[in-house]
């Protein structure tokens, strides 16, 4: 039994499929991904965005590919990654085909929107001949027309009626190597209509709120609704939608996951708001150990108090921590233990080097 049942998510067991060489569903780690936003034609810019993506933490990233030039830079971009590539695609089946046979793991479709079942055919057939999952991706804004006749408005139940239709169209062709998601830019919308699916079936599900917005208001919808679903144990994959750079979604997505200790990956940094009772600039300090720790990808817990009253508590429960003290002469705290005293001048450098010397202690010991 835990020792704090409190913090536990029972996740659902899906169907594990695989996009590329990352494994999701079952008990595999939730995956983080993004979208470029480059043109796909120009293959140098969209290689340079896809590696500071992979960087930041992303375990896949999708591209869209618009025309028959986008779908076939996918082969030079493929070979200059090292994460699966989802290939984008809309209404043009030949797109699909030609992205699979030119590097992508992963198809993004909605069947229904594809055409005649001939042509989902050949997409399917190109997608098992090239070991190319799909996801089934049902989006508030694009409803099928009859389905939008029945329930009159974009509902769950109309979300979930068209993810459940599109599925059958795959099963029916013995094709069971899929991923499913149910977006809206409406978070109600979005968390019932997940909810609501995961009930009805077993495949991996990919969240979302889509067309969040802007980095401060999107990463905001995005944290509630994906994180309400996350508690529930619902989710596979995730992507947050930022009218942003796409690295700053994920990071928000690596945020989202670490906090409800779904991933372990960097520095965690716990730290005050700050107020009058402050021994340092604890917003500026952080702020520079952001980027001077941007580097660490072992999972190390670190505290920033600007003072005593709730400093020894936080620094007894993570790995590196300092706490504001009188006359410039702050504590620092290693494993929950007091080490030294460090002056204000000295804390972001004194940090860096005890954060380092954990990341590379832990390092060792794996």
């Amino acid at each position: 039994m835990s020792l704090r049942p409190f913090r536990s998510i029972d996740r659902k067991k899906t169907r594990v499929i695989s996009v590329g060489d990352i494994k999701i569903g079952g008990n595999n780690p939730i995956s983080v991904q993004s979208m470029t936003n480059t043109l796909t034609t120009d293959i140098k810019s969209t290689i340079k965005q896809i590696n500071a993506i992979h960087e930041e933490g992303a375990d896949i990233v999708r591209v869209s590919c618009p025309d028959e030039k986008s779908s076939h830079a996918l082969k030079e971009i493929s070979k200059n990654v090292k994460i699966p590539i989802i290939a984008d695609i809309h209404f043009h089946y030949k797109r699909a085909i030609e992205a699979a046979e030119n590097g992508a793991k992963c198809l993004r479709i909605n069947p229904g929107n594809i055409g005649d079942k001939k042509k989902i055919y050949d997409v399917l057939s190109a997608a098992k001949n090239n070991d190319c999952s799909i996801r089934i991706g049902v989006n508030a804004g694009s409803l099928e027309r009859d389905i939008l006749e029945k329930y009159k408005e974009p509902c769950p139940e109309a979300l979930v009626e068209s993810a459940i239709r599109n599925i059958k169209i795959l099963e029916d062709q013995n094709f069971f190597n899929l991923k499913v998601s149910v977006k809206s830019s409406d978070v109600f919308l979005s968390i019932a209509a997940y909810r609501q699916l995961s009930k009805m079936t077993n495949y991996p599900l990919h969240l979302g709120i889509t067309e969040a917005g802007s980095f401060v208001s999107g990463s905001v919808k995005s944290s509630i609704g994906l994180g309400s679903l996350l508690l529930d144990g619902i989710g596979d994959t995730i992507r947050v939608s930022l009218s942003d750079d796409p690295v700053k979604e994920v990071k928000v997505g690596n945020e989202i996951l670490k906090s409800l200790g779904l991933k372990n990956r960097g520095v965690k940094i716990i730290s005050c708001p700050s107020c009058a009772r402050q021994a340092f600039q604890v917003i500026d300090t952080v702020k520079v150990l952001e980027e001077r720790l941007a580097h660490i990808k072992t999972p190390v817990t670190l505290s920033i108090i600007g003072c005593v009253v709730n400093g020894p508590g936080e620094a007894a429960m993570t790995d590196v921590g300092i706490t504001g003290g009188g006359n410039g002469n702050n504590m620092l705290y290693l494993s929950g233990v007091q080490s030294e005293k460090v002056l204000t001048d000295e804390i972001i450098n004194k940090v860096v080097s005890e954060v380092e010397k954990k990341a590379s202690q832990l390092e060792k010991e794996l």
